[in-house]
């Protein structure tokens, strides 16, 4: 663009004093200081100007020698500066795209030798737009401890529910150009915060945000991952397509109820674990956790019983269960032996905790000496507390992907591990373009 205003300027001007010359040269009758100024109008003259005087010649000579002279660049960036584009010339428009927030510094209106090379200087300084991180309603003492980590505030939004129910979402800041992450989990009325999350990933992405991530630590309709019976829908799937069509662009969760739900995104996803965090909580807080075993409740958690098992060098045991409904198990089998030993059954959700007392039961009887549970997602749904505070557990150990605050205080065999730096460590990684590959294997120190 500077170029052209440039090219335009000294074709101008050259044109100006050919034409002066030419009429000057056929006009004997104007005076002599016209045709030849004295020195003292020509001293008056601009000492800085965009084009050097010409060489002394006579007054009929067309030949003009034009080059830039030393302040040329700063003139040019004052001229570029006093364009006034709103209104440009209606038979000659130049159209200026408006460019982004960040294109507007020092830096910007500097005239560069060529056009690519301040295409790529205002090209980096997008690079890393800012960051913006919203809280639903469902968990905001998680998205409190995310942002403390993140040295961040959380950022303001009106979240309200007219007289018939209905969501209602106001987005209190400008979110134009920023990265957006919006930390909401299936917790509580599932359904109306699942809502507000789509609410709200819209509302941010025709508000010209460069990119919006839902961070959900517990995915909603997770276990609804398969037509297992004739007509059953596969609602985690249908989550997925909603999530995508808001105008979500990325997917932070955490311990997915089946890996496969990631496939039913057109998105990035990723699918985090808190079994560093597990693995550290077992060593400081479990004593003679050296001759323990490693239980999964289901086969469906064989996989992650046998991955803490190699990892801290003990042996895993099975409890296979036959359901006579949903939440409801009739049998159960115990492949493995716990005699003796420290029992830690381990696995990705608590519900109702039907199945996880009856393991405990099973494993007493099997001559356990100890028995814990570790589950990432703590439900703690219709009579779980009841039956917690009646199980043969020692502790029951939960994360914070969901609210524990009430649960604890009524039943104190739950304890809760904070699984916040995992999710602001993610945040961070993915904000800066780097892997987060790291965090599946380590719990980040902050």
């Amino acid at each position: 663009m500077f170029g052209e205003i440039r090219d335009r300027l000294f074709r101008f001007q050259k044109h100006s004093r050919n034409t002066r010359n030419e009429f000057f040269g056929t006009h004997p009758s104007l005076p002599e200081d016209i045709l030849d100024p004295p020195a003292a109008g020509r001293s008056s003259r601009p000492t800085e100007s965009l084009i050097d005087p010409p060489p002394t010649t006579t007054p009929s000579s067309r030949s003009v020698v034009i080059k830039p002279s030393e302040t040329a660049n700063q003139d040019i960036s004052l001229l570029e500066k006093s364009v006034d584009h709103s209104h440009p010339h209606k038979d000659h428009p130049i159209h200026h795209p408006t460019p982004p927030r960040s294109f507007f510094s020092s830096s910007s209106l500097a005239v560069h030798p060529n056009v690519e090379t301040a295409h790529s200087s205002s090209e980096e300084d997008l690079r890393m737009p800012n960051i913006k991180v919203f809280s639903g309603s469902s968990h905001p003492d998680l998205s409190t401890r995310i942002c403390e980590r993140l040295q961040l505030e959380v950022s303001k939004a009106s979240l309200k529910k007219f007289s018939n129910k209905e969501t209602n979402v106001e987005i209190g800041e400008s979110v134009r150009g920023e990265d957006v992450y919006i930390i909401q989990s299936a917790a509580g009325e599932i359904n109306d915060n699942l809502m507000e999350l789509l609410i709200m990933i819209n509302a941010c992405k025709i508000a010209s945000s460069c990119r919006v991530a839902a961070v959900i630590p517990a995915f909603p309709y997770a276990r609804q991952d398969k037509k297992d019976k004739s007509r059953a829908p596969i609602s985690a799937k249908l989550v997925a397509n909603m999530l995508s069509v808001a105008g979500a662009d990325h997917i932070i969760t955490m311990d997915l109820h089946a890996s496969q739900i990631q496939g039913f995104f057109d998105i990035p996803v990723d699918n985090l674990y808190a079994e560093p965090a597990i693995l550290k909580y077992i060593k400081e807080s479990i004593p003679n956790w050296q001759s323990s075993v490693i239980v999964s409740p289901d086969a469906g958690g064989a996989k992650r019983v046998t991955s803490i098992a190699d990892r801290l060098n003990v042996d895993f045991a099975l409890i296979h269960k036959e359901r006579k409904r949903a939440n409801e198990v009739e049998k159960m089998t115990l492949v493995g032996s716990v005699e003796g030993k420290v029992a830690i059954l381990v696995d990705d959700m608590a519900d109702t905790c039907g199945t996880i007392c009856m393991a405990a039961d099973k494993l007493v009887e099997a001559g356990a000496e100890k028995v814990y549970a570790f589950c990432v997602h703590g439900i703690f749904s219709g009579p779980a507390l009841t039956r917690l505070n009646a199980s043969k557990f020692e502790a029951v150990v939960v994360t914070n992907t969901i609210p524990q605050d009430e649960n604890m205080k009524k039943c104190p065999k739950i304890q809760c591990i904070d699984i916040s730096m995992i999710l602001a460590e993610a945040i961070r990684r993915t904000h800066n373009g780097e892997s987060v590959s790291y965090l599946f294997s380590h719990v980040p120190i902050c």
